[in-house]
């Protein structure tokens, strides 16, 4: 593992490995090393690791997340869409697993295991020292992608049939989501890099959450900018209204600038709004 994410996820109070290439159920075929892109960024990953930053006993709301950083389904995100957001949930009562997923390299199964994976192993076998009662899902740009595709199902859609797959979170929260894989206004590098270039409109809409969303969809949350030219803001509500045509509950907050990829990042001049709006969304669904 690098030197800079072990650095950074020292910070996590448990670091696990869910499996790799060899011991997962699909392979994405990619080998060899990690490569570090910079900036706590990460490509060619071929294993599934948790970093898990616990919140503290006297704060703890009984809430827990699965983090899933972007990066385009070419590389992870690690710091400030993932390892930056689980230690400020966890001082703020909220649990957070930051998923460092494997990179699909045409595999759509491969981060969609790694995810279900990360809520399984939450739910089944961590031990918090406060008990979790909620465990959502979060999720970037493309990691919005594979956390909105966990949420709804797309795994178990897809064929997948093992326990994992039926693992549904209790809410979703979406920065910047990739959704769509309409050509007009999906994120292209995504979807190709999930099922490639050469992908039909068929197997495209069967990897895409929008399409594969019922009545078992969770309660949503999605976070983003109006003027993100990167993934246009119809990606986010698209979903929103699809979720609404199912009679579920969803909130969406879009700012008038910003961009995309913001992250954890002071770049943003709503940083404190959103920050904000998300702990007081946590807390309405507290059971």
């Amino acid at each position: 593992m690098l030197l800079t994410l072990m650095t950074m996820g020292a910070q996590a109070q448990k670091v696990v490995k869910l499996w790799d290439n060899t011991t997962a159920p699909h392979s994405s075929g990619l080998t060899g090393p990690e490569k570090d892109e910079g900036q706590v960024r990460y490509s060619n990953t071929t294993e599934a690791v948790l970093y898990i930053f616990e919140a503290k006993k006297k704060v703890a709301t009984g809430q827990a997340v699965v983090i899933c950083p972007g990066g385009g389904y070419f590389l992870a995100s690690m710091g400030h869409e993932g390892l930056d957001y689980g230690k400020w949930l966890a001082e703020n009562g909220v649990t957070a697993a930051v998923l460092k997923y494997r990179m699909p390299n045409h595999v759509p199964q491969v981060p969609m295991e790694d995810a279900a994976e990360a809520l399984r192993y939450m739910r089944e076998e961590y031990k918090a020292k406060t008990p979790i009662t909620q465990l959502g899902i979060m999720g970037f740009s493309a990691g919005g992608h594979l956390a909105a595709s966990t949420a709804v199902g797309v795994l178990k859609a897809n064929g997948d049939t093992s326990p994992r797959a039926a693992i549904r979170p209790d809410f979703a929260v979406l920065f910047y989501p990739v959704i769509t894989s309409d050509e007009q206004f999906t994120h292209k590098g995504t979807y190709n890099n999930l099922l490639g270039e050469d992908r039909t409109e068929e197997l495209s809409r069967a990897w895409c959450p929008l399409y594969v969303a019922g009545e078992d969809a969770p309660p949503a949350l999605m976070i983003l900018s109006d003027d993100d030219k990167t993934v246009p803001s119809q990606n986010s509500t698209f979903f929103y209204n699809k979720l609404k045509e199912l009679g579920k509950e969803a909130s969406i907050i879009i700012y008038p600038t910003g961009g995309h990829g913001w992250g954890f990042r002071d770049s943003l001049p709503y940083k404190a709004q959103w920050q904000e709006a998300l702990l007081q969304w946590l807390e309405s669904r507290k059971k």
